[in-house]
């Protein structure tokens, strides 16, 4: 017979290190998530979560299916990233309207990624200038 005990390391890392965090609305949910990040991603998410803010200050977040999602609450998500064992992925979901396209495709037609890695420098001109462009695309509502 197991004991239940309190876990005081935080949430649980799912498959990749993957924070396992309830659905939520608003900062208290993301920014939950980015603390429960595992050592050099939680870098990452930081610096991704401050690009998008500054890009788009009067952006929604939200917690899904283990993942930040980021948006407008009348007109959907244009962005979201969660953790792979290797690198942190960032979804965009019209990411076949940007320009350049990210690189990773997806099997969703205008889904694409770009996929960070431990020690690789972040292009956050390349990425502010995504963000931009999504935030202006119709959302996608999930």
């Amino acid at each position: 017979m197991t004991g239940h005990k309190k876990n005081d390391a935080g949430p649980k890392l799912l498959s990749g290190g993957n924070p396992q965090i309830p659905k939520g609305e608003g900062n208290v949910p993301v920014a939950a998530y980015i603390t429960a990040m595992p050592e050099w991603k939680r870098d990452i998410g930081e610096r991704l979560d401050a690009l998008v803010v500054d890009v788009v200050p009067d952006v929604h977040k939200a917690v899904k299916w283990n993942q930040p999602f980021y948006g407008f609450e009348e007109d959907g998500w244009f962005l979201s990233f969660r953790c792979y064992t290797k690198y942190v992925q960032v979804q965009f979901f019209r990411g076949t309207s940007l320009d350049p396209v990210p690189p990773k495709a997806s099997k969703h037609d205008e889904v694409r990624y770009l996929d960070i890695h431990e020690d690789e420098e972040l292009d956050e001109d390349r990425l502010r200038s995504w963000i931009e462009q999504a935030s202006r695309l119709p959302g996608e509502n999930m």
